[in-house]
């Protein structure tokens, strides 16, 4: 808690970054998230007009915070 805000997400890709680099297979998506992106980014190309901008989502995260 004694970095700064910035300073821990660095922390948190520089642990992210070695756990990839070790474990490659462990990251590997199974065959049924596979298909359910496959799903999601055919219901998109469908209708784009169905996604919400990050934006959007940010502000909603952040706003129902206190």
């Amino acid at each position: 808690m004694n970095l700064s805000v910035s300073e821990r997400i660095q922390l948190v890709e520089d642990i992210w970054d070695s756990i990839a680099a070790e474990a490659p297979d462990f990251l590997e998506l199974s065959q049924t998230q596979k298909a359910e992106l496959h799903r999601r980014v055919a219901a998109h190309q469908a209708d784009p007009s169905s996604a919400v901008p990050w934006e959007q989502v940010r502000a909603k995260l952040f706003s129902d915070q206190t």
